[in-house]
């Protein structure tokens, strides 16, 4: 699997993928033509195109690898610098690219690295997203306003939206050295057919780690015949955790063309599906355990692998055959 190969790629060479795959985002998820891209960018187009086409033949691993020494040195800014540039960008405010540039170049010579060109800079801010720009800019009414909607919209197939959260579940385990604690469980579901896609049941709070290795569950096929969704979905939505905002997870994603879209902070608008679920993992599967916090008197008496059992037997036997109190077909429908 690529993203197999984009591990054991140094973290220095996958940032420099990530970078050139923010250049080529506007040709290979809006469409737009590739030499405007590369002109934006500035950027040879038998350099945009030549990376345009390791990517789809090999994903964000094949960005990594290196051709000539100086190929490419010129659009290239330390990630200091950057993050300088983009906080300029967002101050209210905005300001005009020019104000911008200079005040990058004098930020340059501070860090004493090479003053970047205006094309550069204007690369830089035009890479932000349109929403977060109008965030910094105006205020939250006009963001969820003008950016949400699409959060909310359904999806119209399977493997369109898959979203992903965690949830500290309402039930004490027993660990190993005796002492009792609640499991933390993450989920991935599929926003058409609401079933679900991988699963990750730990003790340990959520994690890039732990979203990635759900994720990874998700799109791999199942073992068991019975948990056939699968796949790799054109959309992951999520909420504006740490976890899901990290590097990695974006190089995952950038590696298997999954477009990482996040509900805006403070209104989790599309979020019912998922919340849903776990509402149901309460009332339909932890209320008959022991340990259950809700219920006084039921000591507990499970373990986190006697409860992955059982809530591996009631995801695949009870939820994904139920169909939906609307009527609707079942997830495994």
């Amino acid at each position: 699997m690529r993203v197999d190969a984009l591990s054991a790629i140094p973290q220095a060479s996958r940032e420099l993928a990530l970078q050139r795959f923010e250049l080529l985002r506007p040709h290979l998820e809006q469409e737009r033509p590739l030499r405007v891209v590369a002109s934006e960018a500035s950027i040879p187009y038998r350099t945009a195109f030549r990376w345009a086409q390791a990517y789809r033949s090999g994903g964000l691993a094949a960005l990594a690898r290196k051709g000539r020494a100086d190929e490419g040195e010129q659009i290239l800014a330390s990630s200091q610098l950057i993050k300088a540039i983009e906080g300029l960008a967002l101050e209210r405010p905005p300001l005009p690219i020019s104000s911008i540039h200079r005040q990058a170049r004098a930020i340059a010579e501070t860090l004493q690295e090479h003053q970047p060109s205006y094309a550069v800079v204007r690369r830089i801010v035009r890479g932000l997203p349109t929403g977060l720009l109008m965030l910094a800019h105006r205020d939250n009414k006009a963001y969820g306003a003008g950016f949400d909607l699409v959060h909310r919209r359904e999806a119209a197939k399977p493997n369109s939206i898959w979203q992903v959260d965690h949830a500290q579940l309402d039930i004490k385990l027993l660990r190993g050295d005796g002492s009792v604690a609640k499991p933390w469980l993450t989920i991935v579901i599929d926003d058409y057919s609401r079933a679900v896609a991988g699963y990750y049941l730990v003790f340990d709070p959520p994690s890039s780690l732990r979203t990635t290795l759900a994720l990874r569950q998700g799109i791999w096929r199942k073992g068991d015949p019975h948990w056939q969704i699968c796949g790799i979905p054109d959309v992951l939505y999520t909420d504006n955790g740490s976890d899901f905002r990290s590097k990695h997870l974006e190089q995952v994603a950038a590696d298997l063309k999954i477009r990482l879209i996040f509900s805006t902070p403070g209104q989790p608008q599309g979020r019912g599906r998922i919340e849903r679920f776990f509402r149901t993992v309460n009332e339909m599967f932890l209320c008959d355990l022991d340990g259950y916090t809700a219920r006084r008197g039921r000591k507990p008496t499970l373990t986190l692998n006697s409860l992955e059992m059982q809530f591996h037997t009631f995801l695949l036997e009870t939820y994904h055959p139920r169909p939906s109190s609307e009527g609707k077909l079942s997830p495994k429908e």
